[in-house]
C-alpha cells in the first residue's frame, strides 16, 4: 500500500511536470537571455548577434544580452552554455563545434551530441584568393599553374572551413601545395599581396580589399550563392569546383535537456527577426546573409558540412 502510495506521488509530479511544460514555455523567458558568441567583437556572427538583441528583447520581453568568449576553437563557449543549464543561456556559433571538432581535437571536453540545433541566423561569406604575382585570371588558370609546378606553389588559411576549402581544391582538383601557418593572418595577407603566399583563404571581407587594390584576385567564394559585397566574383560551383562549396552557416544552439517548447519558442522569435527586410540589409552590409530557417534544416545543414567535411578530413589523413 505505502509503495502504491509512493508511486502514486511520483506518477502525479511526473504528470504535472510535464503539464507545466507548454506553461513554461508561454511565459519563458522569466529573466535576461544571454547569447554566447563564440567569435571576437566586430566579426559576422556578432555583428548579427547585436543587430537581432534588440528586436529580440522586444519579442520577448526580457532583455537579450551578447557575450563574447572567442577562441579555442568555440569550445569555452561552448562549455560555458553546457554548464549554465539555466534554459536562458544560448549560444550562437559556427557549426565547426560540431563538423570539426571531434575531427582535430583528440579529447573533446563537451559531447557534441548535447548540443542542438534551434535556428539558423546567417551565412558569413568565405573565400580563396590568389597572389596578383601569379597572374591566373581565374580559377582554371590557378589549377594550370599548380600542376605546371606540383609541390611549389604554397597556402595559407584560417581555421575552419576556409581550411577544408583548400583541402577540397586539391582533392578534387589533383594539384599539390604546400600550407604554411600562421599565427596572425595579417601577415598572411602581406605575404600574399607580395607573392610570397600563393594562395590565401578565408572570410570575403578579409580579402576584398586586397582583391580592390588588385594585389591579389578572388578566384571564388566557397557559398552557394555569391557575396553581396562581391557580386562579381563566382562560387566554387560556377568556377568548376563544386566540391569546395560550404555555407559559412551559424545559427542558434540550445543544450540537450532544453525542454522542447522552449527551444520552438526561441525559433519562432529568431525567425521573425531574421525575415525582417531591416535586419536583412543590415546583415548584407556587413557582408552576410540573413538565413531563415527551420531546426530541421538547420540540422540538415549541419550534417552535410559535416560529412564533406569528415570526408575531406580522412583523405589528407591518410598523406
Amino acid at each position: 500500500m505505502r509503495m502504491f502510495s509512493r508511486l502514486g506521488v511520483s506518477s502525479l509530479l511526473l504528470v504535472a511536470s510535464l503539464a507545466s511544460l507548454p506553461a513554461m514555455a508561454q511565459t519563458w523567458p522569466q529573466r535576461a537571455v544571454r547569447v554566447i558568441v563564440p567569435l571576437p567583437p566586430g566579426t559576422g556572427a556578432d555583428l548579427a548577434a547585436r543587430m537581432m538583441a534588440e528586436p529580440l528583447s522586444h519579442h520577448w520581453g526580457r532583455p537579450v544580452v551578447i557575450e563574447n568568449r572567442q577562441g579555442g576553437d568555440g569550445i569555452p563557449a561552448v562549455q560555458a552554455l553546457l554548464g549554465a543549464r539555466d534554459n536562458h543561456t544560448l549560444l550562437m556559433s559556427f557549426a565547426g563545434i560540431v563538423t570539426m571538432n571531434p575531427l582535430i581535437h583528440e579529447r573533446l571536453p563537451y559531447n557534441p551530441r548535447n548540443l542542438v540545433p534551434i535556428v539558423p541566423v546567417l551565412d558569413t561569406f568565405l573565400g580563396v584568393s590568389a597572389s596578383a604575382t601569379l597572374k591566373a585570371e581565374n580559377l582554371a588558370d590557378l589549377v594550370k599553374i599548380a600542376k605546371s609546378q606540383p609541390g611549389k606553389l604554397n597556402w595559407a588559411a584560417t581555421p575552419g572551413l576556409p581550411y577544408y576549402a583548400v583541402l577540397a581544391l586539391m582533392k578534387n582538383a589533383g594539384i599539390d601545395m604546400l600550407q604554411v601557418s600562421y599565427r596572425d593572418f595579417v601577415p598572411a595577407m602581406q605575404d600574399l599581396n607580395h607573392g610570397r603566399l600563393h594562395l590565401a583563404s578565408t572570410g570575403v571581407p578579409f580579402l576584398l580589399p586586397h582583391h580592390r587594390a588588385e594585389k591579389s584576385r578572388l578566384m571564388f567564394v566557397t557559398n552557394t550563392k555569391r557575396s553581396p559585397q562581391a557580386p562579381e566574383v563566382p562560387t566554387a560551383r560556377e568556377a568548376g569546383y563544386p566540391g569546395s562549396t560550404f555555407d559559412g552557416i551559424i545559427g542558434i544552439y540550445g543544450g540537450r535537456d532544453m525542454p522542447s517548447e522552449i527551444r520552438t519558442r526561441i525559433s519562432d522569435g529568431v525567425q521573425v527577426v531574421t525575415a525582417d527586410a531591416g535586419f536583412r540589409a543590415k546583415v548584407a552590409a556587413s557582408g552576410s546573409v540573413a538565413r531563415s530557417g527551420s531546426s530541421a534544416e538547420f540540422t540538415a545543414a549541419i550534417e552535410e558540412q559535416r560529412s564533406k567535411v569528415a570526408d575531406i578530413h580522412k583523405t589528407f589523413r591518410k598523406r
